[in-house]
Parts: structure tokens; sequence; C-alpha cells
């Protein structure tokens, strides 16, 4: 029997604001344990929240982006549960009136082909705090505690783990984009749980679904999700299904890569949601509401007008516009006078290439725009190949420096002056003249033989173009 797979993603994202979602705590992360709290985050009897404007305008500018809804008045309820790190034993959140409802984005494939993906809402509500388990003790730090939090929630639209990473890096650079978060993965300000669930191909029933909880990077996300559809998939098959199949959440162990049981999925009743009495309905006024409109050119544009604009592959394009980061790297190339097409592709495959092979990102690159639009200039322009470019950026990203330093050297510039190269040109055509004959006599793939042997004799260093030239003029 052949399955297709199901998958809901539940994203939260954390709110780059200065102060927390109804107190004015700051949200800085990396400080001592509750060094950010008050009476407010602390849940102290009396302690009045109070909204955080600029929450609501980020929220408003996300909906926008993904062509959502944004309702101008929102509301907010208690959910009931109870965690060490929820100092109220509730969370503030929006369940019957969120703040965006009914958006989408598209996703990208390596073929240049989109696919969309439904956005059910998204809506505002404060984060927990943080339990740091030592051992046998454990500590709960509720610096986090009332932090802005953004759940945006997915339509079950995707069918393979690829898609769902695919979704989520557009919707980390969408962040990314608007600002509105840094979307650090490491320190948990952009996680998700997946809601992942197969059926046999061909039928349309929604069974039941596993919540995997709290993943912070892709590469687990897609680790995950795969190692779950494969546990079900053999669960049906072994006819197991029905009876063990149930709604619960469940967690991922990267160690073992393996999906284990952590509780019965809760629905929304076992919640006990009812409206905040602390919090009147929050109406938006049409100045923030246009304000949030504002919005800055976006991956799927970028990503267009580079294609249009610079005749980028769709790959290059879509690579170079998914990280904020290599945005402006690849902009700063661009401010010289070097081919877009050859950017990319220095960029894209020889630098990212080398910073993967060194597990670094973009940011910490020994190679900065100047030194890189510099090294193609040079091959541009005749003074290096391209296979020498390859030898320098290799030993600059080793030991920096600039790049006319690093050719001299390494001793990579070409030889370009015409009687050194048809010095080169005759010494190889004495030391050929059986092929020379051949050649004369029609076998003309033999030119290529030549442009090999006088680059070999020149120690790779003639100029390829000049070589092509001045032997054409030698042999006809």
């Amino acid at each position: 029997m052949e399955f297709e797979t199901v998958i809901g993603l539940e994203v939260h994202v954390q709110l780059n604001t200065k102060t927390k979602m109804f107190c004015s705590c700051a949200t800085s992360f990396g400080d001592p344990p509750n060094s950010h709290t008050c009476p407010v985050c602390l849940a102290l009897p009396g302690a009045l929240p109070a909204p955080n404007r600029e929450a609501f305008a980020k929220a408003a500018r996300f909906g926008y982006a993904i062509g959502a809804i944004v309702h101008k008045i929102s509301v907010f309820d208690r959910k009931n549960y109870f965690y060490p790190d929820l100092p109220k034993g509730y969370q503030i959140s929006q369940l019957h009136h969120p703040i965006v409802e009914t958006g989408s984005l598209m996703i990208d494939f390596d073929d240049g082909t989109q696919k969309r993906i439904g956005i059910t809402r998204a809506h505002l509500e404060e984060d927990a705090g943080k339990n740091i388990h030592d051992g046998a003790i454990s500590r709960v730090d509720l610096n986090r505690a009332g932090t802005p939090l953004l759940e945006i929630v997915s339509e079950p639209d995707m069918r393979s783990a690829d898609e769902a990473v695919r979704f989520l890096k557009k919707l980390h650079s969408i962040a990314r984009y608007l600002d509105i978060s840094d979307a650090n993965m490491q320190e948990g300000s952009f996680r998700c749980d997946a809601n992942v669930s197969i059926r046999p191909k061909g039928d349309l029933k929604l069974y039941p679904r596993v919540e995997i909880k709290n993943l912070n990077s892709f590469k687990f996300i897609q680790k995950a999700i795969d190692y779950e559809v494969a546990r079900q998939i053999e669960s049906w098959q072994e006819g197991a299904y029905e009876k063990e199949a149930r709604q619960e959440t469940r967690l991922y162990d990267s160690a073992r890569n393996e999906t284990r049981p952590m509780r019965g999925k809760e629905e929304s009743a076992d919640y006990r949601y009812f409206p905040d009495p602390d919090l009147t309905p929050v109406e938006l006024d049409e100045a923030m509401l246009e304000n949030a409109k504002k919005l800055p050119e976006l991956p799927d544009e970028k990503r267009a007008r580079y294609i249009k604009d610079w005749a980028l592959s769709a790959y290059d394009a879509g690579v170079i516009t998914s990280d904020l980061e290599l945005v402006a790297y690849f902009e700063a190339l661009m401010r010289r006078k070097i081919s877009p097409k050859t950017a990319a592709a220095w960029l894209t495959t020889e630098l990212l290439g080398r910073l993967n092979k060194a597990q670094k990102t973009i940011c910490q690159s020994p190679i900065n725009p100047e030194t890189l639009g510099g090294l193609i200039e040079r091959i541009e322009d005749g003074t290096i190949s391209a296979k020498a470019g390859k030898e320098a950026l290799d030993y600059l990203f080793e030991n920096g420096g600039e790049i006319d330093a690093a050719i001299e050297k390494l001793g990579l510039a070409q030889v370009s002056d015409d009687e050194t190269i048809i010095s080169a040109i005759d010494a190889v055509l004495s030391a050929n003249a059986a092929n020379l004959e051949r050649y004369k006599n029609g076998e003309t793939k033999l030119f290529g033989f030549f442009v090999g042997q006088v680059m070999k004799q020149s120690g790779g260093k003639a100029n390829p173009i000049k070589t092509n030239e001045l032997l054409k003029g030698r042999i006809g």
C-alpha cells in the first residue's frame, strides 16, 4: 500500500520587542537567571497586564506580508495548564479572535517551481520560562516568561519533511526581512511543533496526528518528521495502527534519532479557554495599520528581481534571497563592476561551499565582499585564471590578507604578453610535428590538444584567451 504524509506546523516566533508582552521587563537573551522579572511576569497577586503596542505592530506587519486578514480588533484568552515555568498556571493567548487569519506563502523547489502553503492564523501570546535540569536538580529561569510570541499555524498542506523544511526556511526569511524577530533557532527565538499523520494514497480522511514538540533546527525537523512517518507506516503495515493510533504529543531525541511519547494530545476544551478578564479587546488604530502595510522587498519579490535584472538562475537567486546576510553580501558585490552570474557562482558555490565545510555562516566568513569582489575582478580582467582564483580563495580563507598580495605570494598571475606565449607555442609545435601535420590534414579536434600542451608548457599561467588567439594565428 502506498501512503501519503500529511503535515501541519505550529511555528513560535519570538518578537524582537524591547519589553515583554504584558510588562516593561526587558527581553534580552543570556542575562543571569531571573534578572528580568517583575510582579506581572511573576504573577504576583494584584499585578495587572498591559499589552505591548509594538508586538501588535509587528504581528500586523507579518499578516500583510503573507496576504492575510489583519483584524482591527482582537481578544486575549486564558489558556489553562500547569508547568513549573508558567508562573500564572495559565498562558495569555488568542483563541477565537486572533490578530491574523487566512494567509499563505509559496515554498520554492530547486527546479524553480513553487507550491502554495496555507496559513490558518497567527496569534499573539506570551512565552513560558525555561526549566534548567542539572542532574537531580531542576531550576526555573523566568527571564523568558512573558516574552511576546507570534504563533503561526499552517494548514496541513505539506506532504513531506522536505516541504516542511522549505516552508520553515521561507517563514524564517520573512521574519528576518520584516525585522520582527532575530529568528535565532539556537536561542529558541524560532521553533516549531510538527503535526504529522499518514493516510493511504487517495484517501482524503485526516487520521490521528502526532505532535512533535519544540523542534529548533532545520536538520532535526527533517529527521524527526522522517522518523515519525516511518514509524506510523510500520505500525499500519503491521496491523497495529488502529489500536495504537491516537492524538499524542511526542518529543524528538536527536541522539537516538527517534520520537518518544510525552503525553496525550490536548484539545482546546482541555485548556478551558475563556476571555481574560484583566484585558479588554484590543483595537488597532488606522495609523498603526497603515504603517504596517509599508513592507520591504520580501524574498519572493527580491528573487524575481534578481532573475529579471541580473539574469541569475532560479536556484542561485533562491539560495541568495533565502538569507538576509547573503543578500547584503551579494548586493555589496554588485556595487562593483563584475558579472552578476559570476558573482553568484563564486558566492553560492565556492565561498558557501568552504563555509559549510568549516561549519561557518556567511556572518563568520573570513572573506568579506570587498576581497571576493576583488578576486572576481582579477579573474574577469585576465590577471588570474578561474582555477588560480580557487587556489587564491583557499589561501585567503585560511590566512586572510589582500587579494593582490596573495596572487603575488602564490605566483598565480597569468602570462598575457604575446612574446612569452608565442615562445611556448613554438616549443609545443616543434615537439609535436606529427600531430601538427595531422591537424593541417583536417583533424581539427587536435586544436584542444595543442592548447593544453601550451598551458602545460607555461606552467598553467598562459592566458587562455590569448593562447587561443595566438595559436590560431600560428597554425591556422
